[in-house]
């Protein structure tokens, strides 16, 4: 009897793990997953910051129009690279829009895309986000290195240094980068 109850077990086990695999249940386990181990961003030491000197920067806004980054000089900016179909960007973005809906208006943010509008329209809608999306014209030059792979951020003070510059997942609202926003917009 023993050894039918240890089989039962074994098999139950091999199929909750086979189901992060096959279901959305393992969809949203790694989701939460990502969310549980991302941590607040580094804040890149002052000795250390790389300075932006051009904003010559060609983007795209929600509707489809181009803009320049320029219009941003000298104020703080979060720039977010995502792509929709990355586990990682969605399990952050949410506390990406947690972080804007704190500091609209005071705070440029550039949550940018290389996607095509009708996914992005669609997952923004999924997710129930509301952040203005900014879509990246592949080929243009930059004011900052685009990443190979997104998620990959930045936060930029008032003279164009680079304060983080995060590789990878991070958690945005939290009290450190919270605390660094309201300090930059201070000075």
């Amino acid at each position: 009897m023993a050894a039918k109850k240890k089989t039962v077990l074994n098999i139950i086990l091999i199929l909750f793990i086979l189901s992060f695999f096959v279901t959305p249940l393992g969809h949203y386990g790694k989701l939460f997953l990502n969310r549980v181990f991302s941590f607040s961003p580094y804040i890149v030491e002052e000795s250390n910051r790389k300075q932006i000197t051009d904003y010559n920067w060609r983007l795209k806004d929600a509707e489809w129009d181009f803009f320049n980054f320029e219009k941003s000089k000298g104020n703080v900016i979060v720039i977010n690279f995502w792509a929709s179909w990355r586990l990682p960007s969605e399990a952050e973005l949410q506390s990406v829009q947690d972080l804007y809906d704190q500091y609209e208006g005071k705070v440029d943010f550039y949550i940018i895309t290389n996607e095509n509008r009708p996914p992005v329209e669609e997952f923004m809608e999924k997710q129930k986000l509301s952040f203005p999306v900014t879509y990246l014209i592949v080929g243009d030059k930059s004011a900052v290195e685009i990443p190979e792979k997104p998620p990959y951020s930045y936060v930029i003070d008032k003279e164009g240094y680079i304060v983080i510059e995060q590789d990878g997942i991070a958690d945005w609202n939290t009290a450190t980068v919270r605390n660094l926003l309201d300090e930059l917009l201070a000075n």
